[in-house]
This record gives C-alpha cells, structure tokens and sequence, in this order.
C-alpha cells in the first residue's frame, strides 16, 4: 500500500512538471500525451458548462420579455410602433439610444467675479 502511494506522489509531481529530470523521452513523451488528453476534457466540460448557461440566460430572457410585455399591456402601455418587439432588436435599440456625456477634471471655471 505504502508502495502504491508513493508511486501516485511521484506521478502526481511529474503531472505538475516537477522533478522531471530523471524522465526519458519516451517518459515525457506519455506525460504529455496524457496531459493534452486531461486538457481536452476540461475544454470539453468547459465549453458544455458555457452552452448550458447561455441556453439557461436565453430561456430567462425570453420569460422576461414575456412578463414585460404582460406588464406593459397590464399598465395599458402599447408598444410604440417603432419599437422593437424581440430581445435582440431590444438590445440593438438599447445601444443605440446611449448617450455621450462628458467628463472635466479640475477647478470649475469662475463666473464674472470682481476682483478688489
């Protein structure tokens, strides 16, 4: 048992390129190999996770325009006729409808003030 522990510690060390000096090619060639196959899982699981979220916000969203909309027709507001009517024409409207705004550093200039 103590031998098969101390096996892992060893592999786990040259997992996280420590004490690689006394590998072979051939060594290094199978750590790397078995690395890249570790990385492609994670990317994998990675990317997944990411999928699910953006399917998750999408479906979120679609609820919340509903429940706007319902609001809206609840307050007897009517969409104006130029407005948008889905979320993503909603989200190019809203950066389009920005605004510029502008910012000074320093003292604030002085009015006419007399001087004695």
């Amino acid at each position: 048992m103590t031998k098969k522990i101390d096996e892992l510690e060893i592999s786990q060390r040259k997992l996280l390129g420590n004490e690689l000096e006394p590998c072979s090619v051939d060594e290094l060639q199978s750590l790397e190999t078995q690395l890249e196959r570790s990385l492609s899982k994670i990317r994998t699981k990675k990317n997944q996770l990411y999928l699910d979220e953006i399917k998750k916000l999408k479906e979120e969203e679609k609820l919340l325009v509903e429940e706007n909309k319902k609001l809206r027709e609840k307050c007897g507001l009517q969409l104006l006729t130029g407005e948008a009517k889905n979320p993503e024409e909603m989200r190019k409207q809203s950066l389009d409808q920005q605004v510029e705004t502008e910012l000074s550093i320093g003292l604030p200039k002085r009015l006419n003030t007399k001087n004695p």
